[in-house]
């Protein structure tokens, strides 16, 4: 019970001190701006989070693929949104997302893993299609330093999800905090 307590915290914590979704700095172009990107807002920190928390979810030989497909998803959407600028209603979706990667984690176990990844692949292609669109400046090298935080964030949040999945409860605690961040986002 206690790593319940402990995840709803770190959720909420996150949540509370992380920049508004729709409002945060960091497109200049430049490899810093690029790495430090994914941690200037609750909804790119929780998405990258989820993505691993999820691949914790799944057999360790397979864990890998959906990190992977994320990455992909968000390259091809990064690409997309340079060639289209901003879309309508991008940032719901955003939001809307990491409600998504939270129902996910909920349901991991009743869900095919087929589904689930068409599901990530889907939240990182609209994560791409708002940081492309938002992007200037030298693009290689922020989107260098884009991939490789949300490698880490990934990495991380499958590290955490080996540990608190050991609960019974902790992919529900989880799975409901990223959730209620997710509405939180969209209320916004």
């Amino acid at each position: 019970m206690k790593a319940i307590g402990k995840t709803v915290l770190a959720a909420s914590v996150l949540a509370a001190s992380a920049v508004p979704a729709m409002a945060h700095p960091g497109h200049d172009g430049s490899m810093i701006a690029g790495l430090a990107h994914p941690f200037s807002g609750v909804d790119h920190l929780a998405a990258m989070v989820a993505v691993g928390l999820w691949a914790a979810t799944r057999p360790a030989r397979s864990a890998v693929i959906a990190p992977l497909a994320f990455m992909g998803a968000l390259t091809a959407g990064a690409v997309a949104g340079l060639m289209t600028g901003a879309l309508p209603m991008v940032e719901p979706m955003v939001a809307g997302s990491v409600l998504v990667l939270g129902a996910l984690l909920v349901l991991a176990t009743r869900l095919s893993s087929g589904l689930g990844l068409g599901l990530i692949v889907a939240a990182g292609a609209v994560h791409g299609l708002a940081h492309g669109a938002e992007a200037g400046g030298n693009l290689a090298a922020y989107f260098g330093g884009f991939l490789l935080s949300s490698a880490l964030l990934h990495g991380a949040g499958y590290r955490i999800g080996r540990m608190i999945f050991s609960q019974s409860q902790g992919r529900l605690a989880a799975g409901l905090a990223l959730g209620a961040t997710g509405l939180a986002l969209l209320a916004a």
